[in-house]
């Protein structure tokens, strides 16, 4: 594909930016606020400066991709895309609305992908007229790092839209794993209650954040802790999901531990915040 828009310049969608202009796609890169986009273009020369550094990208490389990302405020900017990449915040009723005004916006044979952890396929594509060419495109943090895309089909995502992205996510250099469209997808399925239950361990006085993830990274042979990922993925992001599977799954072994609602509550996101179960302000 060579024309893509995303939409959302945070983490996730600057990092999408970067991986589809670095394989040589035109981007528009769309956000409705522009210090964000500002800051995405900025994340991403300095994500690009060190892989120069590494010898796995040259500086006319870099150059290159960067002037294939177009930053702007307008919606509209997707007309002409052959695939919308939606990465928003994991918000539904942001999603829906989202994916409502995409779908009349974007060229009629546009496929629309969300970059949902965990939010219903079937769900955003029902707020489209075409939940055929809707489907999940679930990037991993760092994008331009992580090899593994989780495609997620929608009850109503066609065999050709599936094999599209599938072919797609392994022209960027990624592994694309299809699954189907339930609460958490696998990845969050399986991770988030590992993560909930590290922080239900600190809760309680089994142990302090720095021993829990020691035992899970010499153990568990885990390259990242789970409180420390937790904390890379943002913790008001890791509750969101463990809402979706709550409710969607109506299991209490999904139900998101206090401690965790309370350091959301006090703005403790992690990373981005510089405050989570670490101190990342020194």
């Amino acid at each position: 594909m060579k024309q893509i828009a995303v939409i959302g310049a945070g983490t996730m969608g600057n990092g999408i930016a970067h991986v589809f202009a670095q394989h040589g796609a035109g981007v528009a890169l769309i956000d409705v606020d522009e210090r964000q986009l500002e800051r995405a273009l900025q994340t991403v020369r300095g994500n690009m400066d060190r892989q120069i550094k590494k010898q796995t990208l040259t500086e006319a490389d870099r150059d290159a991709a960067l002037a294939r990302i177009r930053p702007t405020t307008a919606l509209d900017a997707v007309d002409g895309a052959e695939l919308v990449v939606e990465a928003a915040s994991e918000d539904a009723a942001v999603k829906f609305d989202l994916f409502h005004r995409l779908d009349e916006a974007a060229s009629a044979s546009a496929l629309l992908a969300s970059n949902t952890s965990s939010i219903s396929i079937t769900e955003i594509a029902a707020q489209t007229r075409r939940p055929d060419k809707v489907i999940g495109m679930h990037f991993m943090n760092p994008v331009p790092v992580i090899q593994l895309v989780e495609v997620i089909r929608g009850l109503a995502t066609s065999d050709a839209t599936t094999t599209r992205v599938m072919e797609t996510a392994r022209a960027l250099g990624k592994t694309p794993v299809e699954v189907n469209d339930y609460p958490g997808f696998v990845s969050n399925r399986v991770l988030m209650p590992m993560i909930n239950e590290a922080v239900y361990c600190v809760m309680e006085g089994v142990a302090q954040p720095e021993a829990v993830d020691t035992v899970m990274k010499l153990g568990m042979n885990h390259p990242l802790g789970p409180l420390a990922l937790a904390d890379l993925i943002g913790l008001d992001v890791c509750l969101a999901i463990l809402e979706v599977l709550h409710r969607g799954l109506g299991d209490d072994k999904y139900r998101p531990c206090p401690l965790l609602r309370k350091m959301v509550a006090a703005g403790r996101l992690g990373r981005k915040r510089g405050r989570g179960f670490y101190d990342y302000t020194k």
